[in-house]
């Protein structure tokens, strides 16, 4: 009954109307997640004893906190679509299991890989391009070594975050991340700046941000809406987990696929500028890591807007889909790919023609006339194709709250790897640091041919599934 009460507005709504509720403190959860990083990355640039170095060094850590977050949304994703069909379905016994389950296998996860961060950091930090020259190197491992102490405390904020949106409470979800991003911003130019603590200050200013957003987010589990957790709740069942798993799996796979495609672009960023007759000099060595760390922070502020319209949706689908409600499902995709598209052809108009002012924001001032010029280019050939990237990652987000996870993680699969990873070490055999820049619009091309026959495909079962229920409507 106190689920009906809580949840049944979701079969019942107007679609718009839940789609404002849902989406817009969903997107502004994972803006405020990627300002953390951004804003770090801000300060850095602008601090004159660390600059294009630190910059360069912010972007292959940044890589690695990527690893984990990849962990921590397969759960929660993952748990916020299984709780969301539960409810939809008048299973409250599933649901409370499931978020129980979510709290311990992210606890243990984050532990190990905490440690193995720890244990690891010179050989990792290698592997992802922190030692383009010995400056950066010595920056990363100072960043690295404060932001892993964090990792638990991140991980568990990022998981529960979903998981609080599942049980009705997208506002707290919003505010949580919200008091952390604040929190992060105001100690960043005064451990930055004031204290002089350099890459270490950064670090901790985001560390003491996200323990904040976890105390809130644990604070939250004594005083949930539909789902009222138990000490059974606790106990794993194999079964629960992997079916958690399965439906957060292309979260995971987007985000571990990302990680994999920009280390591809880091090391090919290192072997060709060392080709190049600016970048190949020892004082220019690292802009072309820096620039492209910096052009994927404003594609990171946009994918965060296009994963936060069509996750904020994953409750609305799920209840609907195990309601059996296809008609809203179906007003819901036809939504959501409007938004989006529009969404992309905005940040499209804005890195074609405002590629010099984005990258002042981050310290252009300060740096030689080849950080703007190759800065201009990242951002109008890397991004050029921001309309189908929008739509590609929304299609991967919707088949998961379908209940589609196979489906989801092929194309997930298919843009990241296949393409991202693939093109990345390709094209820069033909064309050098440009074939670099080339491979993400390259990727999204083919990606958006493969989304576009999933999302016919997808239309169809649609009106399949409306012609059974009323066929069934009208045989009663």
């Amino acid at each position: 009954m106190e689920t009906n009460k809580i949840h049944s507005f979701l079969e019942t709504e107007k679609i718009s109307t839940l789609m404002k509720k849902y989406a817009i403190p969903c997107v502004i959860s994972l803006l405020v997640a990627a300002l953390y990083n951004i804003v770090d990355q801000i300060f850095i640039a602008n601090a004159d004893y660390l600059g294009s170095y630190g910059n360069a060094a912010n972007t292959a850590v940044f890589l690695l906190t990527i690893v984990a977050l990849a962990i921590a949304v397969m759960i929660g994703d993952g748990a916020c679509a299984f709780v969301s069909i539960s409810l939809g379905k008048k299973d409250m016994e599933k649901a409370h299991c499931s978020i129980g389950n979510s709290i311990v296998i992210c606890s243990v996860a984050s532990i190990v890989i905490t440690m193995v961060y720890l244990i690891f950091a010179e050989p990792v930090l290698n592997a992802f391009g922190g030692n383009v020259n010995q400056k950066t190197f010595e920056y990363a491992k100072e960043y690295f070594f404060w932001i892993t102490l964090e990792m638990p405390f991140y991980m568990f904020g990022q998981a529960m975050n979903p998981i609080i949106r599942s049980d009705g409470s997208p506002k707290f979800a919003m505010a949580s991340t919200l008091i952390g991003a604040i929190l992060n911003m105001i100690l960043d130019p005064i451990l930055i700046f004031q204290f002089r603590w350099g890459m270490m200050g950064a670090a901790l200013a985001t560390v003491i941000g996200q323990i904040a957003t976890a105390a809130l987010s644990l604070w939250y589990l004594f005083h949930t809406n539909a789902v009222k957790l138990q000490k059974s709740s606790f106990i794993l069942q194999k079964r629960l987990i992997v079916k958690i798993s399965l439906l957060g799996i292309s979260s995971l796979l987007a985000q571990i696929s990302l990680v994999a495609a920009m280390a591809a672009i880091n090391n090919m960023v290192r072997k060709y500028g060392a080709m190049d007759n600016i970048f190949s000099q020892k004082e220019y060595a690292q802009i072309p890591m820096a620039v492209l760390g910096i052009v994927m922070k404003f594609f990171q502020i946009v994918i965060s807007i296009v994963i936060g319209m069509a996750a904020g949706c994953i409750p609305i689908v799920g209840y609907n889909v195990g309601a059996r409600r296809w008609e809203r499902a179906k007003e819901l995709l036809t939504r959501l790919l409007i938004s989006e598209i529009i969404l992309g052809l905005v940040a499209l108009l804005i890195v074609e023609c405002f590629p010099k002012q984005l990258i002042a924001v981050f310290g252009a001032a300060k740096e030689s006339v080849y950080y703007t010029d190759f800065a201009v280019l990242a951002f109008r050939i890397y991004l050029c194709m921001l309309p189908l990237a929008t739509v590609n990652k929304a299609t991967f987000i919707f088949l998961q709250a379908l209940g589609k996870p196979v489906l989801s993680t092929f194309l997930s699969m298919l843009r990241e790897v296949a393409f991202g990873v693939g093109f990345a070490l390709l094209l820069p055999v033909f064309w050098g640091l440009d074939g670099v820049l080339y491979s993400m619009p390259a990727a999204d091309i083919i990606t958006f041919v493969a989304s576009s026959i999933i999302i016919v495909s997808t239309y169809k079962g649609f009106h399949k599934e409306i012609e059974k229920e009323a066929l069934k409507k009208s045989m009663v």
